[in-house]
């Protein structure tokens, strides 16, 4: 029937049998996700409209972006939050002290899993297309009429497919291959993405959220991952062995199908400003001098990210002059660090750990910057003054990027200490 993976979620989730690039679709999402943003007092839409909601069992609401509460807005947002829950017999809330960034709570508390929608109040929402479900962002007005109703309406938009081949080279991970599609390829807006090939074996499931996570930076719809078998064995492990997977037809409809060579990646950074096409290989930008690195939030906040950066840290100091922030993308994930010995690792080094939340990412807490400072960091955006002041500067970058520069105190090829 020439359907995509992400067209035969949307046909599934529509109750119809075909869709076809450029359809519009009324959908009934299994799940819907809001964060602690949408009940401060400057987005409050579904606590102030919402009389009713359809139903609560799908709904997730989460505290992630200002945890714990920074300000007294954001103490009240969280108040609002805890009330709409109690109100509307919502289960679902994840609070502070179990909390996660909203995206790594999909993916630990098993709400993504494969053959399923979900939409969220966030632009990162593509994040959970790692497990082979489709999900995307949506507006306040649209997250309101969701949780009300149940259903929304969704596009069908064309699907980019990218056929990965070889294996990563040593230190190169999936953020540089995001990196590299975004300075190859550029935006991809009203497109959906989706990605195959042999290549896909040496993607961590980390490694495959950072990608995910990282299309909303080039405008994708949809970026969606398939259940292979090493997905098979990562749901075995969270308990999930009832799944639903779904594949591409054999003669599914493509946009474009490109074709990239693993084996020949190297590491990337996103120079300042914006992402579509102003990626380049780390070697065009060493030596520029950086005041902050950061690794953490949605795309690089994992265990398997920590643990990168602490061999590359483990028995030396980061450079004087520079600060390094490491925020893990949930408390289940701090609490590995530390027992794993991570944290102590990454303390000894010189690094400051905060607890989970989105943080510095998106210039509400936890490591702004001031006027002309400078960061390499594995956060999702480097926009004009996203990080704290205006004429500051982020540079976006792998997490052994982020170590090797952390170290030298200028942008440094991380393939040096490995």
């Amino acid at each position: 029937m020439r359907m995509t993976m992400s067209h035969k979620i949307l046909a599934k989730h529509a109750g119809i049998s075909q869709v076809r690039p450029g359809d519009i679709v009324t959908c009934r999402p299994d799940w819907a996700v809001v964060h602690d943003m949408f009940f401060n007092v400057d987005g409050q839409d579904l606590y102030k409209n919402a009389g009713h909601l359809d139903h609560p069992e799908r709904c997730i609401v989460l505290l992630d972006h200002a945890v714990p509460a920074p300000t007294t807005r954001d103490a009240v947002g969280a108040v609002y939050a805890r009330k709409f829950c109690a109100k509307h017999g919502i289960r679902n809330f994840i609070d502070v002290g179990d909390h996660a960034v909203i995206h790594q709570a999909m993916a630990e508390r098993g709400y993504a899993a494969p053959g399923r929608l979900l939409v969220g109040a966030d632009s990162h929402t593509c994040s959970s297309g790692a497990f082979n479900c489709a999900s995307r962002g949506l507006g306040p007005a649209d997250m309101t009429y969701v949780f009300c109703t149940g259903e929304t309406w969704l596009a069908a938009a064309p699907t980019i497919l990218y056929l990965l081949q070889g294996e990563l080279p040593k230190g190169v991970t999936g953020k540089d291959v995001f990196l590299y599609i975004a300075g190859i390829y550029g935006d991809a807006t009203g497109m959906n993405v989706e990605f195959t090939g042999p290549g896909l074996a040496s993607l961590s499931i980390p490694q495959r959220q950072s990608i995910s996570t990282m299309c909303a930076e080039i405008n994708a719809e949809f970026a969606i991952f398939p259940c292979d078998d090493r997905l098979r064995a990562y749901l075995k492990a969270r308990g999930d062995e009832d799944i639903d997977p779904v594949e591409p037809d054999a003669d599914a409809e493509y946009y474009d199908i490109r074709q990239i060579n693993l084996s020949d990646m190297v590491p990337y950074v996103a120079k300042p400003d914006f992402i579509p096409g102003n990626c380049v290989p780390v070697t065009e930008m060493e030596g520029i001098k950086i005041d902050q690195v950061v690794v953490g939030s949605c795309s690089n906040g994992r265990l398997e990210d920590f643990r990168i950066v602490a061999e590359l840290l483990k028995g030396k100091h980061i450079a004087k002059g520079v600060r390094m922030i490491i925020t893990p993308a949930s408390q289940r994930i701090y609490l590995q660090m530390i027992k794993t010995g991570i944290a102590e690792t990454l303390a000894e080094a010189g690094c400051v750990i905060t607890n989970a939340t989105c943080g510095c990412c998106y210039g509400g807490h936890m490591g702004l910057l001031g006027h002309g400072e400078r960061c390499l960091s594995t956060t999702t955006r480097n926009f004009k003054g996203r990080m704290g002041a205006a004429d500051s500067e982020v540079m976006l970058g792998s997490p052994a990027t982020a170590a090797a520069s952390a170290l030298t105190g200028v942008v440094t090829d991380c393939r040096k200490y490995l």
